[in-house]
């Protein structure tokens, strides 16, 4: 095989959850492709490293600053969601329920990953609270121990700023059957259960 598909199978395999097979596929199917998709591709990569940075207000990735959702006068500017990533955002926006603002963490606290604290935004959101007319914030991060281990820290260290602070609820996913779902998750849904 030419030293060049080598090469692009090979940068390919870095993407995460592509393993030898998926990036020959992938380099193959550039391949046949007419030029100017590469030139597309090979475009689309660079402005994405050049252009994209982060929101100065919330964090989350944009080509303006501040983004479109921190500079949108009909959002809920009293409101803040705090969640771990950029993807994040995405998933809360397709349920078009929240409107108010975002925090992003960029990540979570993970003792055992050498992740604490001070990896992460935390400090920037303190900052944020601090300086502005915040009335809730949202705790969005996952169900993991991660995510649990964040949110508690968060409840620390928010509570002194006098704040309305709440958590997702959690639990049993819609159209499961109780005996197919884990004792954890069975454990968070009694904990979060409301009046009917």
């Amino acid at each position: 095989m030419s030293v060049a598909i080598n090469n692009l199978i090979r940068e390919l395999c870095k993407l995460p959850g592509i393993g030898e097979k998926t990036a020959t596929r992938l380099a193959f199917f550039i391949l046949r492709q007419p030029p100017q998709y590469a030139q597309g591709l090979a475009r689309a990569l660079i402005d994405v490293k050049e252009k994209v940075k982060l929101c100065s207000v919330c964090l989350d990735l944009t080509e303006r600053d501040p983004c479109d959702i921190c500079s949108d006068p009909k959002r809920d500017s009293t409101v803040i969601c705090v969640v771990e990533d950029p993807t994040d955002v995405l998933a809360v926006e397709k349920t078009h329920q929240f409107h108010g603002k975002y925090h992003i963490l960029h990540g979570t606290i993970s003792p055992l990953d050498g992740v604490g604290p001070e990896d992460i935004k935390i400090r920037e959101l303190i900052k944020r609270l601090e300086k502005s007319e915040i009335k809730e914030v949202i705790v969005a991060t996952n169900a993991s121990v991660e995510g649990e281990t964040t949110a508690l820290y968060l409840s620390k260290v928010l509570t002194p700023l006098k704040i309305k602070l709440t958590r997702l609820a959690s639990g049993i996913p819609i159209g499961s059957d109780l005996e197919y779902v884990d004792a954890s998750t069975l454990s968070r849904a009694f904990e979060a259960r409301r009046q009917l």
